[in-house]
C-alpha cells in the first residue's frame, strides 16, 4: 500500500500523519507534497524522516494507491487528473468536487457504500461542520424522518488553518502587551469577539459555509431534510461547537434520542446537566468521536428537538474522516 499525502505542511496534513500512524494504518510507503514553500522540509512518520516533494505535473503518483489531499481547492481542480492519472483514488478535503454528481461525497457513519460509486476516482470530503452535524443526524433519522434543521455554528480559529491559530494567539498577546493586534485571516480581530461571517455572502443573505451545510447534508443523507444554519467563528483554538433544532416526523422523547446516541457509531453521549457534565471544545479537542450533550425537547415544536454537539473540525471535521473513508474501503476488500 503507497499513500500520498499532498499539503503535507498544513494542519490537515500534519494531523494526516499522525492518524495513519495512531491507527497503525496498513501503508507500506508514504510520500509527502507540497508547494514551493514547503518543499524540501522534513515530517517524521514512525521514526522515518521524509522529505516533502514539489507537487508537480509529472508521473510522481504512479503507483500510489491513495491520495489524502488537503491542499485547497485551487490545487485539487488543477492537479485532481495528474493525481488520479495511473489509478490512485484521490480523497479530497477541499469544497471543490463536493457537489459533483459523479464524485461521492462521504461521512463513513452516514454513507460509506457511496464511495464504491468514484467513477473519476475522486471522493470528496465534506465541509467540517456539516460531517459533525450528520454523524449525529443520522442516529435521529433512523428513528424519525428528520424533516428540517436549525444550526447555530461556533467555529473555532483551526476552521481556517495553523496560521489562523496562530494569529488568534498573537492577538491576545499583542493586546496583554497594549498592541493593536493583527488582523489577516478574519473580517475582523477575532480575540474577545465572535464574528456572525464565515466565507463570502451569497444573494439569498446566506453565506457559503452555512449553504454548504444545506447542501452537502442533502447529498450524504439522500433526503429532502431542510437546513438553516448561522455560521459563526468564535475565539477557541481547535474543535467546533454546534447548536442543533431538528423538526422529525413524528415527535421523538429525549430518551429516544439518547439511546438512538448511543447506539449510533462515531458518537459519544455526555449529557448529564445536574453534574454540569455536557461537551466543551475546551476538552474536546484531540478526540475523535462527535459528542452530543443538552439533549431536550423543543418547547416550539411538538415533533422538536434540540442538542448541542462538539467535534475536533481538523481530526474528525478533516483527516480523520478522509482516512476513515480508505479504511472503510480497505477493510470492505476494495483497496488491496
Amino acid at each position: 500500500m503507497k499513500v500520498a499525502i499532498v499539503g503535507a505542511s498544513g494542519a490537515v496534513g500534519q494531523e494526516f500523519l499522525k492518524i495513519l500512524e495512531e491507527h497503525n494504518f496498513p501503508c507500506d510507503e508514504l510520500v509527502l507534497f507540497g508547494s514551493g514553500r514547503s518543499a524540501g522540509q522534513k515530517r517524521t512518520f514512525r521514526g522515518e524522516e521524509l522529505e516533502i516533494r514539489l507537487l508537480q505535473h509529472n508521473d510522481d503518483f504512479k503507483g500510489v494507491d491513495i491520495a489524502l489531499v488537503s491542499a485547497g481547492a485551487s490545487v485539487s481542480r488543477e492537479y485532481a487528473e495528474t493525481i488520479t492519472k495511473h489509478g490512485a483514488l484521490m480523497i479530497d478535503n477541499s469544497s471543490c468536487f463536493r457537489m459533483d454528481e459523479d464524485v461521492p461525497l462521504v461521512v463513513p457513519e452516514v454513507n460509506p457504500e457511496d464511495a464504491l460509486n468514484a467513477p473519476r476516482r475522486i471522493i470528496a470530503n465534506p465541509n467540517c461542520t456539516t460531517i459533525q452535524m450528520v454523524v449525529a443526524l443520522a442516529a435521529i433519522e433512523k428513528v424519525s424522518h428528520i424533516r428540517r434543521v436549525k444550526v447555530a455554528t461556533y467555529q473555532s480559529a483551526s476552521g481556517a488553518g495553523a496560521s489562523a491559530m496562530a494569529e488568534l494567539e498573537q492577538q491576545y498577546a499583542s493586546l496583554t502587551r497594549g498592541e493593536e493586534p493583527t488582523v489577516e485571516k478574519f473580517a475582523y480581530q477575532l480575540a474577545y469577539n465572535v464574528i456572525p461571517h464565515i466565507d463570502v455572502f451569497m444573494e439569498n443573505g446566506y453565506t457559503k459555509e452555512e449553504m454548504k451545510m444545506f447542501n452537502e447534508t442533502q447529498k450524504i443523507m439522500h433526503s429532502d431534510i431542510r437546513v438553516s444554519a448561522t455560521c459563526i467563528r468564535v475565539p477557541v483554538m481547535r474543535a467546533h461547537s454546534e447548536s442543533i433544532w431538528v423538526e422529525t416526523e413524528r415527535p421523538i422523547s429525549v430518551a429516544e434520542a439518547r439511546a438512538a446516541f448511543e447506539a449510533a457509531e462515531g458518537v459519544v453521549v455526555l449529557d448529564d446537566p445536574s453534574q454540569k457534565q455536557y461537551p466543551m471544545p475546551l476538552f474536546i479537542a484531540g478526540k475523535e468521536p462527535v459528542y452530543v450533550g443538552r439533549i431536550r425537547e423543543d418547547l416550539t415544536d411538538e415533533n422538536g428537538l434540540s442538542f448541542w454537539c462538539v467535534a475536533d473540525q481538523i481530526k474528525k471535521g478533516a483527516a480523520l474522516n478522509a482516512v476513515q473513508i480508505a479504511e472503510w474501503l480497505i477493510r470492505n476488500g476494495h483497496i488491496k
